[in-house]
């Protein structure tokens, strides 16, 4: 007998080892991934996006192809007419300057001209007001489209989503990047085509100004090109702190966003002076750090200005000297001070411009992420389609564990010791059972046994690490997403009820449903003394969470669900739990009302609320100890009958 427990004593725990090395090559696998994408080539991610299926920018701009073209002519149209709006305008003014130290017939005809001039700059900024119009409704018309094909196509994508991705990362994390990040991407995008336009505008300008005298135009080449030192700098440092605020922004969006939804908690358990100094440290950290970076982006962009006045006063002087000596006209002159700005605005529009290519490129890598199942796990399901689930679950020689990661660098530069970096927590080594169809079983034991871990794995919401789950016979891995979801209905604790009305939410889990199912789903839920005293009755809307329920009322409304839906397999998971003997006896009752019509699964925190199961699973540290009705188990089993005595559990 000893030697037998000794082999199973070892057999476990080589099974934990496999399990620990199996886990910990994933996460080596994983950073070994993410090292390797920042060092790709732009024709290496190319090829990595389309091995993975990940969409691009592009897949969704194709489609508006007709739309982009006619933006890139207006634009070009734009540019143009803006190059010789300031061209023909400083013409305009040099024959005025002309004009007022000529006498005579000359003065006349400079005059004249003068005046065509400005007619025609008058028209062509009437013309780039128009174009300008013509581009503002192009652009609307098309990127309108495109950010609600990105926010819906994100939402769907988050469906997709395994249990292990929403536990590896907080809300924040995908709420940006579905909600703003699209709108954020498409608008800077458009911003990056119309400062283009001005740097074409302003090198031409500058070019222009060199041809009229290229010492002058020397010392502004001068100082644009340390500006442009300057501003490769400040994008470097720019792109790398907008990086860092993003995960930062993302952190304080799911505090936020938790703070708001337990709110009735938190004020409960007076937890209001705690939170608020953990809200204060994130926000502190981020406006601190934003802080930072504007100080040091101000303190970049002094030095530009600094650097764009000494060339300028350099090149004003410079004019001056030769107005003097002769080898400069007034005129010229008078040109090249009013545009002596060009040079500096071409290095502030192309410097504007790849400030917003980086957001664009930023803000797509974090949009695009979510569809790389490397970075973002999604459910993988088989391609069998059962027509008619009987019912029946087996597990055999199910083993499964959970792994924990650090995620953060600065959690990771805490360890010394890197392996510290995964942690496995084993709950199964080699569960089996089998549950009959159209039975009633239930799941006891205590705190962190596995209960709600089984039903995660019956569902599918986790997978095992060996083994096997059968439905029907057939391993859940293969079975189609179609024949599981629509076979196999959770309620849980704390079941989410959306912002919708009584009614609307009952016709998410079937939205043809009939009156009379509606009715017959409310009545064996015992709903329906409840919705009779609302004024609004079944359209009363009942807030977010159900935050204008009680904790039955959501519970009932829940199993109302799942009824609807008529499901071959109903899970329950601690769904009596938190509420009172009344609530208990009605959510009871409810599941009674189901009893034989479909293979319903109890996870039961409360022993009194099982006694009527067709059979219980009595399991302590991942370990089925015993079985059997609740009468044979209360008799033989010295342990549950404490737990039932004390409801200890």
């Amino acid at each position: 007998m000893k030697n037998e427990k000794e082999k199973n004593f070892k057999n476990k725990n080589e099974e934990s080892s496999e399990i620990d090395k199996k886990s910990q090559k994933t996460a080596k696998k994983e950073e070994k991934l993410k090292n390797k994408q920042q060092k790709m080539s732009w024709k290496e991610r190319r090829e990595y996006r389309k091995e993975n299926n990940i969409p691009s920018l592009w897949h969704y701009l194709k489609n508006y192809k007709l739309h982009i073209f006619l933006y890139a002519f207006f634009t070009i149209v734009m540019i143009v007419t803006g190059i010789f709006y300031t061209i023909i305008a400083a013409n305009a003014i040099a024959d005025v300057t002309e004009a007022i130290s000529a006498s005579g017939e000359e003065a006349s005809r400079l005059f004249e001209k003068a005046i065509i001039e400005f007619v025609i700059v008058l028209s062509l900024f009437v013309l780039e007001r128009l174009l300008t119009f013509i581009l503002n409704t192009i652009y609307l018309r098309f990127s309108t489209k495109i950010i609600s094909q990105l926010n819906n196509d994100l939402a769907y994508q988050a469906f997709k989503f395994s249990a292990s991705t929403y536990s590896n990362n907080n809300t924040g994390t995908f709420v940006q990047r579905i909600v703003n990040d699209p709108n954020r991407m498409i608008n800077q995008l458009v911003s990056v085509v119309d400062f283009f336009g001005g740097a074409v505008r302003a090198l031409i300008i500058s070019i222009y100004i060199i041809t009229i005298n290229y010492i002058v135009g020397l010392i502004l080449i001068a100082g644009m090109i340390a500006n442009f030192i300057v501003e490769k700098y400040r994008l470097k440092l720019r792109g790398k702190n907008i990086k860092i605020s993003n995960k930062k922004y993302d952190k304080i969006n799911s505090l936020t966003t938790e703070i708001v939804k337990s709110e009735r908690d938190v004020k409960s358990l007076g937890l209001e002076e705690k939170l608020k100094v953990t809200t204060e440290n994130y926000y502190d950290d981020y406006n601190n750090f934003n802080y930072k970076r504007s100080m040091q982006n101000q303190s970049l962009n002094q030095l530009r200005n600094l650097i764009y006045i000494l060339a300028s006063m350099g090149a004003i002087i410079l004019g001056v000297v030769l107005l003097e000596r002769g080898l400069l006209v007034f005129a010229s002159y008078m040109i090249i001070y009013s545009n002596r700005g060009s040079f500096n605005n071409f290095i502030m529009q192309t410097s504007a411009m790849l400030d917003i290519k980086n957001d664009v490129t930023i803000y797509g890598q974090r949009i695009f992420d979510l569809f790389d199942n490397n970075k973002f796990s999604v459910e993988e399901f088989g391609n069998i389609n059962l027509d008619n689930v009987e019912g029946k679950i087996e597990f055999k020689n199910v083993a499964y564990g959970y792994t924990d990661k650090l995620k953060d660098k600065d959690d990771l530069n805490k360890v010394e010791d890197k392996s510290e970096t995964i942690k496995n927590k084993n709950v199964f080594q080699n569960l089996s059972f089998t549950i009959e169809p159209d039975t009633t079983v239930a799941f006891v034991g205590k705190s962190g046994s596995g209960k709600s871990t089984i039903l995660s794995l019956m569902s599918k919401m986790f997978e095992v690490d060996s083994g096997q789950v059968l439905i029907d016979g057939v391993n859940i891995n293969e079975l189609s997403k179609e024949t599981l979801r629509k076979n196999i209905s959770l309620v849980n604790q704390f079941p989410y009820i959306f912002d919708m009305s009584i009614k609307e939410n009952l016709l998410l889990a079937k939205a043809d449903a009939t009156d009379k199912e509606l009715e017959d789903a409310i009545e064996k839920s015992y709903l329906k003394e409840f919705i009779d005293t609302l004024p609004g009755g079944i359209e009363t809307i009942v807030g977010e969470s159900g935050i204008k329920l009680s904790g039955g009322q959501r519970q009932r409304l829940a199993i109302a669900r799942a009824m609807l839906r008529k499901s071959s397999i109903i899970l329950f998971d601690e769904s009596t739990s938190s509420l009172d003997n009344l609530a208990q006896e009605h959510i009871k009752q409810s599941i009674d009302n189901m009893k034989g019509s479909s293979t319903i699964v109890i996870v039961a925190h409360r022993l009194s609320t099982i006694k009527n199961v067709d059979k219980i699973y009595f399991l302590d540290e991942g370990e089925i100890i015993d079985s059997g009705t609740f009468e044979e188990l209360f008799n033989k089993n010295e342990k549950f009958k404490r737990m039932f005595l004390a409801e200890d559990i």
